[in-house]
């Protein structure tokens, strides 16, 4: 007998699991839940994990994932969409995105009930990757607004909020370039090799047909249908020197779009050249739009040439989406014990930060006005003396500026131990007593979700090792506290610091920027930033196939372009590590147990009102 258990959460898991193997038809399938990202193997699918809560959102996650992976599996045969899949990366995931699409859009129409679950699960991602924020299309994934379409069209659901903006910043150009071939779907849906051909054809239109390879049906088809026949013929017998002699006399005004596609890769790329310049010269005059899709938007706003090979398997998360609630009191329990010694320091030099702040919040009063608010202390003087005046006053407003500080932690894999703990207590109790001061405080922190490159590293392997692909890991970027969410509520969050294998590889310029946008995005009059890293940015995956100052250079840029627009104020502290040589304002301390000090007078000596003490705070030094 199976061992009961308290876990509320429980029963649904085992009931969902058992409705993802009848789904998929499947009865060996595995299914598991796991913090980690969802996914699909041959053995079976990882769901994202249902906490005891049992929040809405995680129960329509976790639903729609298993059905869009069960879909996935009843309906997609491996073998046909190997056989059409392109060999261009950008051509592979349109592909990719308009068979998940076409999957999910068959499994609505014989199981209505999936369509809703999977709605959530797209909507969930679309706000986790803030697509409802995007205004312009070379800002939003073309692959994905693929998929969304044909999902559009097939099923005739509205997306939501997220996923339909995506849609619709695409959605001119890609009926303009497809939409005849577009109109077919739905008699190829339920045939995969068919959708496969139409998604083929959709890809040239967009512009896209010199990554799409070979014509897998070429070599299948009869060998009396005439002149392509005789093509495929000919390709197969020919030397290298009959290619290119067929190419020059194949490349006639006569040839049709269909027999371009069905020639070799080379020849496609030479005709969709030519093409292209004929297009230019027939097309542009008439005031028609180019076919070419925008081109994309540089992955930094610092550096237009830095590069990241791919973006899909990055997240954004918070905190209480890695972790149980149950486990993270445990966590926190654990940090509160490790740093029992050192909370007495750290709760004064907070306290000394409290009282510096509020004696700049005290507000004051002008007195002996003609008009104002009546000073009851000065009443005796009118009672012994009829003929004296009331006397009024005033409030005098508080310079004191709406502000908003973001802390943002490195988590990276040499930060663990003492300085992961002690950076997280600091930022704790800092937040805890800004809060006090009615300064709103957002905590962060960025890392990797996997070591050596992760995701992104097996893509760029099975794609053919481009050179120098760019950053080539997986992201991951955690929201421990949000600047509006009370401190009680995040507290347990910061225990997260201390889970064994969170903490893994740092890209900091990356980071940076990503948390600079968060702050110009607020709303408050005065932003400060303050960047806690025990040195430079290191990823063992990028570094190898780029140059070795490819991640050190792009923090540089980031910083320049942060202390250039000077919306936020910048400043830093190194844990053992000069950073000095990196941010213009910043501070290295050599034992953690100076970080709780540092962090102290860094943000007090910003709230100072005299410049010369500010400076002398602020200025570049060691401490220890």
């Amino acid at each position: 007998m199976s061992k009961p258990t308290d876990n509320p959460a429980d029963p649904f898991k085992k009931a969902l699991a058992e409705a993802t193997k009848v789904m998929a038809d499947d009865p060996e399938m595995t299914v598991t839940y796991s913090v980690d990202p969802s996914g699909m193997t041959k053995e079976g699918v990882r769901l994202p994990q249902v906490s005891r809560r049992m929040t809405r959102d995680e129960v329509l996650l976790a639903r729609g994932t298993a059905d869009a992976f069960a879909l996935r599996r009843k309906y997609h045969d491996d073998a046909t969409a190997a056989k059409y899949a392109p060999t261009g990366t950008l051509a592979r995931e349109i592909y990719e995105a308009m068979e998940t699409a076409r999957c999910e859009a068959v499994g609505a129409r014989d199981m209505p009930g999936t369509a809703g679950n999977i709605d959530a699960k797209i909507g969930h991602e679309a706000t986790r990757k803030g697509y409802a924020e995007i205004t312009q299309s070379a800002d939003a994934p073309l692959p994905v607004a693929a998929g969304y379409l044909v999902r559009h069209l097939a099923t005739g659901r509205d997306l939501p909020k997220g996923a339909e903006n995506v849609m619709n910043l695409w959605r001119g150009f890609m009926e303009e370039s497809a939409g005849a071939t577009l109109e077919n779907i739905d008699r190829v849906l339920a045939d995969q090799a068919a959708f496969a051909r139409l998604a083929r054809k959709v890809i040239a239109d967009l512009g896209y047909g010199d990554q799409l390879g070979d014509d897998p049906d070429a070599e299948e088809e009869d060998p009396d249908s005439g002149d392509e026949a005789q093509q495929d013929e000919d390709q197969q017998d020919s030397t290298g020197e009959d290619d290119s002699q067929e190419e020059d006399a194949e490349a006639s005004p006569e040839q049709s779009q269909e027999e371009q596609q069905d020639a070799s890769q080379a020849q496609v790329s030479e005709d969709d050249m030519s093409d292209m310049e004929e297009g230019e010269e027939a097309e542009m005059p008439e005031g028609e739009a180019p076919m070419e899709p925008p081109p994309p938007a540089p992955h930094s706003d610092a550096d237009p040439n830095y590069s990241v090979y791919t973006t899909d398997f990055d997240e954004e998360i918070r905190a209480e989406d890695l972790a149980e609630a149950v486990e993270l009191e445990r966590l926190r329990a654990y940090l509160d014990q490790q740093l029992e010694p050192l909370k007495g320091a750290v709760s004064r030099l907070a306290n000394k930060l409290q009282r510096r702040l509020q004696a700049q919040q005290n507000r004051s009063w002008l007195f002996d006005l003609e008009e104002g608010t009546l000073d009851a202390g000065r009443l005796a003087r009118v009672v012994a003396n009829p003929t004296t005046p009331l006397s009024f006053k005033q409030e005098k407003d508080t310079e004191f500026r709406d502000t908003c500080v973001t802390l943002l932690l490195d988590n990276s894999g040499s930060m663990r131990g003492r300085p992961i703990s002690i950076a997280a207590i600091c930022a704790d109790v800092l937040a805890r007593t800004l809060e006090r001061c009615s300064v709103k405080v957002e905590i962060l922190g960025f890392t990797t979700r996997a070591w050596k490159g992760g995701q992104s590293r097996e893509r760029w392997l099975g794609a053919g090792r481009v050179q120098q692909p760019g950053r080539l890991n997986d992201l991951r970027h955690i929201i421990y506290k949000s600047a509006d969410a009370p401190w009680r509520r995040a507290r347990p969050n910061l225990g997260l610091m201390m889970k064994e294998g969170l903490l893994k590889e740092n890209i900091d310029g990356e980071a940076l920027e990503w948390a600079h946008r968060r702050m110009v995005a607020r709303p408050e009059a005065r932003k400060i930033l303050m960047v806690i890293s025990d040195g430079a940015p290191v990823d063992d995956s990028t570094l190898s196939v780029n140059p070795a100052n490819y991640l050190e250079k792009h923090l540089r840029d980031v910083i320049a372009m942060v202390e250039k627009k000077k919306a936020v104020e910048l400043i830093a502290i190194g844990i053992g590590h000069d950073v000095t040589r990196y941010y213009n304002r910043a501070v290295t301390i050599t034992d953690v147990e100076q970080l709780a000090g540092a962090m102290t007078e860094q943000l007090a000596g910003l709230f100072d009102t005299d410049p010369r003490k500010r400076a002398r705070v602020l200025g570049m030094r060691k401490v220890g």
